[in-house]
């Protein structure tokens, strides 16, 4: 069996990004589990605004293609006023030219979402990410990772300080990967409410 594709997405318009610090520390732990992994950041990407009335950039077409491929996604973004950052919602805004694939959108992909912020509503950004994933019918991992006051455990140049806080990354990424295989397998995930439409019940 060859092995799954997860693919990190997020960071920040900022330089140093804590956020694509936390996202690449979780794609170790899922490559330390088993995964191919691949990092999108969202900086370098250049996304225009998401319209569908123009042409699509290459740029789009890249993301979607490559989120389409991966098996599984692993989700960055700051927290930005109690939600993602519009950099983040953007790149998202452009996955709808997965609409017309077989099976659309995010359809069985487990997404394990993270987040860092200054203070301490991280989670805010992590239940709006929840709620995207759903609505492209994607699977939300249950373990979720925000990182409060982040200056706390990353150092002025964005490096990740916190030991503790790293093996919790790590761990989310080995989840993802988890998660991957046995929807390889089974066509579903231990933790899923429901398996999806059209899979064989045991």
């Amino acid at each position: 069996m060859t092995r799954p594709l997860v693919v990190g997405m997020g960071g920040s318009l900022r330089t140093p990004s804590t956020s694509l610090t936390a996202l690449r520390v979780a794609v170790e732990g899922a490559a330390d589990a088993g995964a191919g992994t691949l990092v999108i950041d969202l900086k370098r990407l250049t996304l225009p605004f998401y319209t569908p009335e123009h042409g699509i950039p290459a740029s789009a077409r890249r993301l979607a293609d490559t989120v389409q491929a991966a098996d599984a996604l692993l989700w960055s973004s700051p927290t930005y006023h109690g939600s993602v950052s519009g950099a983040f919602k953007n790149a998202v805004d452009w996955l709808a030219l997965l609409a017309d694939h077989d099976p659309p959108y995010l359809s069985n992909k487990p997404v394990g979402m993270l987040t860092t912020a200054g203070g301490v509503q991280g989670l805010q950004a992590i239940n709006a990410m929840e709620f995207i994933v759903r609505s492209l019918r994607g699977w939300a991992v249950p373990l979720v990772f925000a990182v409060p006051r982040s200056s706390r455990v990353f150092d002025g140049d964005g490096r990740l300080t916190d030991q503790a806080v790293a093996d919790q990354l790590r761990g989310l990424g080995a989840e993802v990967t988890r998660a991957a295989l046995q929807f390889r397998t089974e066509g579903t995930c231990d933790y899923a409410q429901e398996r999806p439409s059209g899979a064989v019940r045991d």
